[in-house]
């Protein structure tokens, strides 16, 4: 019996614009829907909790739920955006970040490198996202290890793992168990495809969606993980 599934669901009814190409992950405490918004930003949704990763306002957030929680990777535009957060949260809402993001968004409970949070039967694992050779000038780089976060949320025994602007760091090929894994490849900030299958192959996630690849052949990373094990799952990221 397969324990992992994904399906392409239909569009949320409270959605008057094209459906939205939300995927579902299977746990044992419920079903997890994902749903791409733009770009880095996406909504995940399980165990009561609505969850935004990377809100930015160029994503449309029409008809979809305020956050419990919100998780911020990094200083960048497309993935810190104080203009959209009204849009997202509520009274209550929780954001976790990195301490650079905290500067900025003040409200953030900060969450540093190898640091976890549980909200309510959510685990947030904090984990390096960083450039070892890519960055605007010679000894600079876009994304210097420490200051923004990857994340893994573990719900229903099922892991997902968020990159957040990345190359293959030594921390991404060493992660285990990793259910599904969203995976940026874009250049030049984080890295291009035939590097990321390349990351992917160490760590063997049991499922990979593409995310964060602008103008990116998403078709050449499935053929290169061709064989791996690795199920390659194409969703539209910008679809709207």
């Amino acid at each position: 019996m397969k324990t992992l599934a994904f399906v392409l669901a239909a569009a949320l009814p409270a959605l008057a614009q094209s459906a939205r190409p939300v995927q579902e992950l299977s746990t044992n405490a419920g079903m997890v829907q994902i749903t791409p918004v733009t770009h880095a930003s996406l909504m995940i949704q399980g165990g009561g909790k609505v969850i935004h990763v990377d809100p930015t306002s160029p994503g449309n957030y029409e008809g979809l739920p305020a956050a419990d929680i919100i998780v911020i990777t990094d200083i960048h535009g497309d993935h810190m955006d104080p203009k959209v957060l009204p849009k997202v949260q509520k009274a209550d809402t929780v954001i976790l970040a990195p301490e650079a993001v905290a500067k900025t968004v003040t409200t953030a409970t900060v969450i540093r490198n190898g640091e976890t949070k549980t909200m309510g039967a959510w685990t947030i694992e904090a984990v390096p996202m960083y450039n070892l050779k890519r960055g605007p000038s010679e000894g600079k780089l876009f994304h210097d290890k420490g200051r923004g976060n990857g994340y893994v949320l573990s719900y229903g025994g099922k892991r997902i793992y968020i990159s957040g602007d990345t190359e293959g760091v030594p921390e991404m090929r060493a992660l285990k168990n990793i259910d599904l894994a969203l995976v940026c490849m874009n250049l030049p900030y984080t890295m291009p495809v035939d590097e990321a299958a390349e990351a992917v192959r160490a760590f063997k996630p049991k499922v990979v969606i593409p995310y964060h690849y602008r103008g990116q052949d998403t078709k050449a990373f499935e053929s290169a993980l061709a064989g791996s094990g690795v199920q390659v799952k194409l969703v539209d990221w910008y679809y709207k």
